[in-house]
């Protein structure tokens, strides 16, 4: 039986800015709208930790039962690591997926019912990543789904349930949002490259090779800095968004030094902080501006 601290870190925490990050910056979007509503900010929370939860124990099974975090380099996996059982992990995984399902459909049904067809392929999305036949997340396409789910419909769907609308301030937050939240599992996958092509986990850090994912990581990054400070149109407090740019050059030295294996794995932490600060400092200039 694995412990309660083993299935906190199955739960993989330094992916929870991933889930919260982009809330706050559909709040701050819709409060630069007036529209702010706090109630379905914490309900749109709950639906994103739920599925990040989800999704990281989905994960953890999926790639347990297939053999893929048989040598692994970076945190503990629970399947893998045999401290639990792959039926007590995809049980953990379906009962975070149901409750963000319930939240979600809450959600959808006081703001708009057609809400719901997007949850349920969010719902897919996250089961889909590394399960199933064909998982996407074997195949190079991680990323991108990051980017949208964790990005484009996590803070535009944050701004239009409270302000019922979205603008071009909400999409250059989830731009910028979208871009860091692929940034973390572009990190992720950096370090698992000589493992991953064992085991046949096509990731697109294996399709890139080491040397041009570290300059991904790093595009990553000034895209997502470009985005925010853009939010200058609107109004000049938005360059608060600078406060996350000492976590973010952490986070790019060691990728920029060519370290590897479990030395990257702050950079998991320091991109995540970067996310925080981030969305945290703009969502409080559009506030209060």
């Amino acid at each position: 039986m694995a412990s309660f601290a083993q299935w906190i870190e199955g739960a993989r925490p330094r992916t929870l800015p991933n889930a919260v990050a982009p809330v706050i910056a559909g709040t701050g979007a819709a409060a630069w709208l007036g529209e702010a509503v706090w109630w379905k900010a914490l309900l749109a929370l709950l639906v994103s930790l739920a599925l990040i939860v989800g999704v990281n124990y989905a994960n953890d099974y999926s790639d347990g039962i297939r053999g893929t975090d048989d040598v692994r380099s970076g945190p503990l996996r629970l399947v893998g690591s045999k401290v639990a059982s792959p039926r007590a992990v995809l049980t953990a995984a379906l009962v975070s997926l149901t409750v963000g399902a319930a939240a979600g459909l809450a959600l959808a049904i006081v703001s708009q019912p057609w809400l719901i067809a997007i949850g349920a392929v969010c719902i897919a999305g996250a089961w889909l990543y590394t399960g199933g036949s064909k998982p996407y997340g074997y195949r190079g396409f991680g990323e991108i789904a990051v980017f949208v789910f964790f990005g484009l419909v996590a803070v535009l769907g944050t701004q239009y349930t409270q302000a019922m609308r979205v603008d071009w301030v909400g999409v250059l937050l989830a731009v910028a949002i979208g871009s860091l939240s692929s940034a973390v599992l572009v990190a992720n996958n950096l370090r698992d490259i000589p493992t991953d092509s064992e085991s046949g986990k096509i990731t697109l850090a294996v399709r890139l090779g080491d040397a041009r994912t570290r300059v991904l990581f790093q595009v990553l990054l000034v895209v997502a800095f470009v985005a925010a400070l853009a939010l200058i149109a609107a109004t000049p407090w938005a360059a608060a968004g600078l406060l996350a740019l000492p976590p973010a050059l952490r986070a790019a030295a060691p990728v920029r030094r060519g370290l590897g294996g479990k030395d990257l794995i702050p950079v998991l932490r320091d991109t995540g902080l970067t996310m925080l600060v981030l969305s945290v400092a703009v969502a409080l200039a559009l506030a209060l501006s």
